[in-house]
């Protein structure tokens, strides 16, 4: 059809400007039709309406610019597009000889009669290929202006006209043609045009590679149009790797089709020997001089580079004018800003498979270049990569310590990134920063022997030749880590004072890069002191690295250091300070770009573990299970002795609430081998074992078990005394609650147990008063914090007071059943205290509402009329206020609090 416009437009131009002239260009070959024609589009080529309607502003202005790389679709949409218009399209495809002035308006105007426009007489031909007559130009310009209708002009492959005189005629004949010409220029480059004038005017449409990208959703239709059904995640991540570019798609899917698996074909494909690599390699490298295309095989060992790194892997001195070059014409090298760059992510993998064919063994050295030189400007992160890759361990490891940068092992931000880079290290590369690293490796992941043996290894060789502070301080560092995991405050102590010592001698910049390394020394000095007992000591250091200023790199020893702290409180007695201690380090964890840091589990868990502690306190058994559970996973691979025995701790006093007595004193060992044993960790199991005997009915037994329990252990010697009055010995009951110090360092917890003791002293000696008195008393403290365990633990003697007045309406609410109207069913408010660090504000009210129906990120932020990043920032918001990670779980938990 279109071959047949052509073919009725050439006859008619012929009846009036000659046949001779219409039938050859000025360098007397032939006029080609294909030329001339719209291309075609195959059954398989997929309309993307959003950029047709983007398109159609082109017949709003005077310019309009497709601009991408080869293959990004430009040339079908515009045939598509101009194939629906109904005002006249001259197509023009362009080829290299039209860089001659007279042989590309010889053509142009070809393709205007093929239109239906015709020139008249006035306007004539160009008689010389090198040059055309500016009376042909203006003449065409007035023609043009007079048209009722503007005439649509698409230059397709602009970028072959690369003749400067050209691009100014164009831009003459643009202007002077006003309404009556509609240019569209479909290029990879940037065409010679003042496109400033025009995109500050407004009178400038474009279309550019982003934009042309498909996105997962038209990735889905294009393969299905080649009979290929691909769920839209597994699109999702064809199109990341592609970035969308649809050559590459179409190529993908048609190697697909010829697959036995096409979904693991498209997931799983070899770049560099695909039809995809064909096509670059042609289309791409080799249009490129031997400068480029040398530069660009270099290159492609990185991520992203600069000129000044650039010349340092191909060893000279042009990088800066070859990239820029490349960039201008697309050629699949992205500008990232401030002179960085970085190659398409499926072109860089073909290059790279393409260098290691014609330049076969100098990755390695590639890589160790750019390690070296990304050494000398202070990139960490891409300077360890580089040296991984390059084999170079010694060189990789030094550079980690050297940096300091040993603690980022454990802080969450790139552990897991770090622990697989190094997981790679040959076994046989030797030196104390290999030894530490893989010390501090070992550590992480609980496994202790291998650990001291790599870290002894490390002292070894630290010893016996000169090194820097840095490797010194990551030394002492793994040193108060292994005397935590190891329960040796004595190993700690030791490691923080040479730390202190240490920190003197290593430069201040690095210590304030890296305020991590404080920050761990001291949580680990502080967990150590914890399981020693020495809980004064351990919240001096504790608190010290809660109050540190926040920051990504110090979150997680923030975070453990706030549930060390709340540990310390619930054991003490203080479950309400425990409990927002405990909620403010969990809050602080789900911060935006937090993750957890290392496998040892040892962070997160110790907070979870006191909320749930406290829960079986309130007699929120549901709730206490829940948290345990989220601590599973933790507790699995917990090598941290703390950890370990705060996990059995609260799962033991749970069993002991159900009832499962037995049950809770196998639960009650925390498994731990450690040099110094816990004083609290022991009282605590002999705390289970009492109870259990005392809920079996020896009470003998229950007391002997706790016999040594002192007053320096207020919780425990509380339950001394408890299973003590069990036993028939009154008097020693009441001597040991005496013996505890009175320090004021005893909370609620402790207290309400110490009174409910006494008050049953007292009532068994007949002093029902004072009996009375202490139970309102326990009553008072106990319901501030919602402690409802010590009540329930003494029944039944304590039922006959509580069924009296004044103390039956100081229960009534929370402990006992309240007043109610008539027909309504009483009952205990057992709802637990708020696990929201913040309030939600009301907007994030609106965001978790339609979260619970179901309604998908961007269904939100239509319903509320919010943009989709606007509702990822509530979503954040809210996830971190419930200390929450997942959408589930936030429903879940604000079903719990009674939010939704």
């Amino acid at each position: 059809m279109v071959v047949s416009a052509v073919a009725d437009a050439d006859d008619r131009a012929q009846r009036t400007a000659g046949p001779t002239a219409l039938c050859v260009d000025p360098l007397g070959d032939p006029f080609l039709r294909t030329r001339i024609a719209l291309p075609s589009r195959s059954a398989t080529y997929l309309r993307r309406q959003r950029l047709v309607r983007h398109l159609d502003q082109a017949l709003q202005t005077p310019l309009t610019l497709l601009n991408g790389e080869a293959g990004a679709g430009k040339t079908l949409l515009a045939a598509d597009w101009a194939a629906g218009l109904r005002q006249p399209v001259a197509w023009l495809t362009a080829e290299e000889g039209d860089g001659r002035p007279g042989v590309f308006w010889a053509y142009l105007l070809q393709a205007l009669r093929a239109c239906g426009v015709p020139a008249s007489g006035a306007i004539g031909l160009p008689s010389e290929a090198a040059r055309v007559d500016h009376k042909l130009l203006a003449t065409l310009a007035a023609e043009l202006n007079e048209r009722d209708q503007p005439v649509v002009v698409v230059l397709d492959e602009y970028d072959r006209v690369i003749a400067p005189e050209v691009a100014e005629q164009l831009e003459f004949v643009l202007h002077h043609a006003g309404a009556g010409l509609r240019l569209v220029l479909v290029s990879r480059t940037e065409p010679l045009l003042p496109l400033h004038r025009y995109r500050t005017a407004g009178e400038l449409t474009e279309i550019r590679a982003a934009e042309l990208a498909f996105t997962p959703e038209e990735a889905v239709a294009l393969l299905e149009l080649h009979g290929l059904g691909l769920p839209v995640h597994a699109a999702r991540a064809l199109v990341g790797r592609t970035r969308g570019w649809a050559a590459g798609l179409r190529l993908c899917a048609l190697a697909a089709g010829e697959s036995a698996d096409p979904e693991v074909y498209l997931k799983e494909f070899e770049a560099g020997s695909s039809t995809v690599a064909d096509f670059l390699l042609a289309e791409v490298l080799k249009r490129q001089k031997e400068e480029a295309q040398d530069l660009l095989l270099r290159v492609s060992v990185l991520q992203r580079f600069c000129p000044d790194l650039a010349n340092a892997l191909t060893e000279r001195t042009d990088a800066e004018p070859i990239l820029v070059g490349l960039h201008r014409a697309n050629a699949f090298v992205e500008h990232l800003g401030h002179s960085w760059y970085r190659l398409h992510p499926l072109f860089g993998e073909i290059l790279r498979a393409h260098l290691r064919v014609r330049l076969p063994g100098l990755e390695p050295a590639l890589h160790r270049r750019a390690a070296q030189w990304l050494l000398s400007c202070g990139s960490l992160p891409e300077t360890l990569a580089h040296g991984a890759a390059s084999g170079d361990w010694g060189f990789t490891a030094d550079a980690l310590i050297d940096d300091l940068a040993i603690g980022q092992l454990f802080t969450g931000l790139r552990s897991g990134e770090l622990d697989q880079l190094f997981a790679g290290m040959d076994l046989k590369a030797a030196g104390p920063a290999t030894d530490l690293v893989r010390a501090a490796r070992e550590l992480s992941q609980g496994d202790v022997e291998r650990g001291l043996s790599h870290l002894h290894h490390a002292e070894e060789q630290l010893a016996a030749a000169p090194v820097g502070a840095a490797a010194k301080l990551s030394c002492a560092l793994l040193e108060a880590l292994a005397g935590r995991l190891t329960g040796s405050p004595e190993r700690a102590e030791k490691a923080a004072e040479t730390a202190d010592e240490l920190q003197r001698e290593v430069p201040g910049e690095l210590l304030d890069k890296h305020p991590e390394v404080t920050a761990l020394l001291l949580t680990h000095l502080g967990s150590t002191l914890l399981w020693a007992g020495r809980f004064e000591e351990a919240r001096t250091a504790l608190a010290t690295v809660a109050d540190t200023p926040g920051g990504p790199s110090t979150v997680f020893p923030r975070e453990e250091s706030m549930g060390h702290l709340a540990l310390i409180d619930y054991m003490n007695g203080w479950i309400g300070r425990a409990e927002r201690k405990a909620l403010a380090g969990v809050s602080e964890a789900g911060r935006p770009g937090s993750s957890r840091p290392c496998a040892d589990g040892s962070v997160t868990g110790t907070g979870l573990l006191v909320l749930a502690a406290v829960a079986v306190d309130r007699d929120e058994l549901d709730r206490a299970q829940a948290l345990l559970h989220e601590t599973v996973l933790l507790s699995a691979t917990a090598h941290d002795p703390v950890m370990a025995a705060g996990h059995a701790m609260a799962r033991a006093r749970l069993l002991l609430a159900r009832g499962n007595a037995r049950t809770a004193v196998e639960a009650a060992d925390p498994g731990v081998r450690a040099v110094v044993p816990s004083p609290w960790a022991m009282s605590h199991e002999a705390l289970v074992a009492s109870a259990a005997h005392l809920a079996e009915g020896r009470p003998d037994r229950a007391a002997e078990v706790l016999q040594g329990v002192s007053g320096d252990q207020p919780a425990c010697a509380v339950e001394a005394a408890r299973a003590l009055l069990a036993a028939g010995r009154p008097g020693a009951a009441v001597d040991l609650l005496d013996s505890i110090a009175p320090r004021g360092q005893t909370g609620p917890a402790v207290s309400v147990r110490a009174c409910l003791v006494r008050a049953q002293v007292a009532d068994g000696a007949g002093d029902a008063a004072t009996a009375r008195r202490l139970v309102e008393q326990a009553l008072l403290s106990a319901r501030r914090e919602r402690l409802r365990r010590p009540f329930l633990d003494a029944r039944p003697w304590i039922s006959s007071f509580l069924s009296t007045e004044p103390l039956r309406e100081l229960a009534e609410g929370w402990l006992m059943p309240g007043p109610s109207r008539p027909g309504e069913p009483t009952s205990v408010d057992e709802r637990p205290l708020s696990l929201v660090a913040e309030e939600l504000s009301r907007r994030e009210h609106d965001v978790l509402e339609r979260l619970a129906g179901m309604m998908s990120t961007e269904e939100i932020a239509a319903d509320l009329y919010l943009s989709v990043n606007t509702v990822k920032t509530h979503l954040k918001s809210v996830y971190r206020k419930l200390a929450v990670n997942r959408r589930n779980e936030a429903v879940r938990r604000a079903r719990d609090l009674k939010l939704l």
